[in-house]
C-alpha cells in the first residue's frame, strides 16, 4: 500500500501548482485594487491543497491500519470529505471580510467568489486532480479577465462633490452627465454653513451609472475644472 501514500516529490508539486495558480488569480485581483490580493489568494489555495493532501493520508493510513489489522475494520471510518467540508466553511468567514456593505451598494462579491473558487481548485490540486485543476483554474481566470469585456455592462459609482454656489454648479454638473449619458440614479446632499462665514457649502454624494467606456478619471478631471466644485473623489 506504500505506492498510494504521497512521496516528498509529488507533495511538493502539488504545493507548487497551488502557488502558481493562487497567485495568478490574486495578481489579477490585486491588480485591479481589491481587498485580497496574491498573498490571499496563495495562501487559501495552499491551505486548501494541503487539508485535502492530510485528507487522502488520513484516509490511506486507515486502510493500511485495517489491512493490517482485520479486527479493527469495524470501528475505524475514514470520511474523505470531511476535512474538504470545513475547508469550504471556513473559507466562507474569509470570504465575508472581503464584502462591504455601503447605504444601497455592495462591493468584494468578486474578489469573495475569487477566494471560494480558488480553494476549490486548490482541493483540486491537493487531491491530485490535475486535469481538473488545471481547467478549473483556466475558467477562473477567464472569469475574473474577459466576462467584462465581453458584457460590457453600465457601472455604478458613487461620487462625492463638496461644492459653493449650488445653482451654477448643479447645472454644470448635470450637464456634464447629460453629454456624456451618465445617469444620475440617486442624490443624497448634506448643507454645511461654518462658524462667522456667509456662505454655505454643500456635500453631495451622486450615485451614478457609467457606460463601460467612460474613463474615471477623466470624469474626475472634468468636473473638478469648475472653480465652484472643491473636492471631488470616487467613494466605490
Amino acid at each position: 500500500m506504500d505506492e498510494y501514500h504521497l512521496h516528498v516529490g509529488e507533495m511538493a508539486l502539488r504545493l507548487l501548482l497551488a502557488v502558481v495558480m493562487g497567485g495568478a488569480v490574486g495578481y489579477e485581483r490585486e491588480f485591479k485594487k481589491r481587498p485580497a490580493g496574491m498573498k490571499t489568494h496563495i495562501l487559501v489555495c495552499i491551505g486548501a491543497a494541503l487539508i485535502a493532501m492530510i485528507q487522502q493520508e488520513i484516509t490511506w493510513s486507515s486502510i493500511t491500519f485495517a489491512m493490517d489489522n482485520p479486527k479493527m475494520i469495524g470501528v475505524l471510518s475514514a470520511d474523505n470529505a470531511r476535512l474538504i467540508a470545513q475547508i469550504v466553511s471556513g473559507i466562507g468567514f474569509l470570504g465575508a471580510g472581503t464584502i462591504i456593505v455601503n447605504k444601497d451598494s455592495v462591493t468584494g462579491l468578486t474578489t469573495a467568489a475569487s477566494l471560494w473558487a480558488i480553494a476549490a481548485v486548490g482541493i483540486a490540486t491537493g487531491m491530485g486532480f490535475y486535469a481538473l485543476a488545471l481547467t478549473s483554474w483556466v475558467c477562473v481566470l477567464a472569469a475574473l479577465t474577459f466576462v467584462s469585456h465581453l458584457m460590457p455592462l453600465p457601472r455604478t459609482r458613487r461620487l462625492l462633490v463638496e461644492l459653493e454656489n449650488w445653482d451654477a454648479s448643479n447645472d454644470f454638473i448635470q450637464e456634464y452627465l447629460d453629454e456624456h449619458k451618465i445617469k444620475v440614479e440617486d442624490m443624497d446632499f448634506e448643507i454645511k454653513r461654518l462658524p462667522h462665514e456667509t456662505f454655505r457649502t454643500y456635500s453631495v454624494i451622486y450615485t451614478l451609472t457609467v457606460p463601460r467606456g467612460m474613463s474615471e478619471k477623466n470624469l474626475l478631471l472634468s468636473l473638478s475644472s469648475n472653480p465652484h466644485i472643491l473636492k471631488i473623489r470616487l467613494i466605490n
